[in-house]
């Protein structure tokens, strides 16, 4: 079977998952500075993103919309915006098809003879240079994987100039000697419009950080010789093995409650000797 990948939106791999070694448990502990704590319950929102304008409008306008097949905010309700902390509630006013398209570049064709028409890197237009580019002269180039897939949305999304969605006018694409085989697909997705509204936590990182320290941070003490060993090596880079004073310190730290804890692994603010860590585990 023909090895594929996915680029989304022509920006970044989605990767296989490869049978690299992972520790059975973990306890990795790091120094909790303001920025971390804020980062382990908020996303910050960059300039000139998605998040970024829906935010600004929002805060502007009372409310912002947007129509789309994915919600911006997944990862938390929590966004960190030009300073200060807003929670951001989300409402789901109506939905419909689209057709989303994909472009599949073939690096190594067993037949590069075109059948459709050839066209050069170089002439396509720039909807297609900028979503081709990491696979035919970006960071992808001379990849040794054979098939590899661009999620270029809907035709409105890419415009009228591309010369491969909605209607491919080529099927081979050049580019200094290489010839690549192009082929489209489609299929139907669900696009959702929107509705933002924010609500302000902190007006500032300091009294952010305050509250989450208040409701989550508890310390680590009373701990006997090989329970310590196990703080300290956590502290130095990271605790590893599975033996009874492992279990005992992941014992005291699950007492408490944690920013954001499964079945098997989680995040817990502690406190140790007058410092507070950022503590990662798995059990």
């Amino acid at each position: 079977m023909r090895r594929r990948q996915f680029l989304a939106s022509g920006t970044a791999l989605l990767p296989f998952l490869a049978g690299c070694a992972h520790p059975p448990v973990v306890l990795d502990m790091d120094e909790a500075t303001e920025d971390d704590v804020a980062d382990e319950v908020s996303t910050t929102v960059d300039a000139g993103s998605e998040e970024y304008a829906v935010v600004e409008s929002a805060l502007e306008n009372g409310t912002a919309t947007r129509r789309d097949r994915n919600d911006l905010f997944d990862r938390t309700d929590t966004v960190r915006f030009e300073g200060a902390f807003y929670d951001v509630s989300s409402t789901r006013l109506g939905s419909s098809e689209v057709t989303v398209y994909y472009v599949r570049v073939d690096t190594a064709p067993d037949d590069p003879t075109p059948a459709v028409g050839e066209i050069a890197y170089a002439d396509l237009p720039e909807a297609d240079r900028q979503r081709l580019e990491p696979i035919v002269v970006g960071e992808h180039a001379g990849s040794s994987r054979e098939e590899i897939g661009v999620q270029y949305g809907t035709a409105a999304e890419v415009g009228a100039e591309s010369v491969f969605v909605p209607k491919r006018q080529y099927d081979v694409l050049t580019h200094d000697g290489d010839r690549y085989r192009v082929t489209v697909e489609s299929r139907t997705a669900t696009e959702t419009e929107y509705r933002y509204e924010l609500t302000e936590v902190a007006p500032d990182i300091e009294t952010f950080v305050g509250g989450v320290r208040d409701q989550y941070q508890f310390e680590l003490a009373g701990l006997s010789d090989a329970e310590r060993e196990v703080v300290e090596g956590a502290i130095g880079g990271g605790y590893f093995e599975d033996d009874d004073a492992f279990r005992s310190v992941v014992a005291r730290i699950r007492d408490h409650e944690g920013i954001d804890v499964t079945d098997a692994y989680g995040t817990w603010l502690v406190e140790y000797e007058n410092t507070a860590y950022v503590t990662y585990v798995e059990w």
